[in-house]
């Protein structure tokens, strides 16, 4: 008898998955550059690498209709939706955008350098 062989085993992946390197994390405050919301600033919520889209507090509001089912009740929920990581500067302590250096310390550590003003951006996860 034919052993049984599933046809997921069989799949292989084509693309390698990508990960990118964002300048931004989860917890750190931006301003929006470019798009419809041009000009609001938010926490990041939400950090996507394998598409390089991140979630900002208050930025790119959806309308999400839902249907009730027996655990929760159905109605219009508007929520935030993912935007591309290079349509937001990140900002310094003063509340100014500034691009990010990384730059690597003696015991390993990398930490976040702004541009602007050589200062260090401490990560708030």
């Amino acid at each position: 008898m034919k052993p049984l062989v599933h046809k997921k085993a069989k799949r292989v992946r084509t693309k390698p998955v990508v990960r990118l390197k964002l300048h931004v994390t989860k917890g750190d405050r931006v301003r929006v550059i470019r798009g419809d919301d041009k000009g609001a600033e938010g926490t990041v919520l939400r950090v996507f690498p394998k598409t390089g889209r991140v979630t900002v507090e208050g930025v790119n509001k959806i309308k999400r209709h839902t249907r009730p089912t027996p655990t929760r009740e159905g109605g219009i929920i508007e929520r935030e939706a993912p935007i591309h990581h290079s349509n937001v500067m990140l900002l310094d302590g003063k509340g100014a955008t500034t691009r990010v250096r990384r730059r690597r310390d003696a015991d390993g550590t990398v930490e976040r350098i702004a541009v602007t003003t050589g200062q260090a951006i401490p990560r708030s996860r």
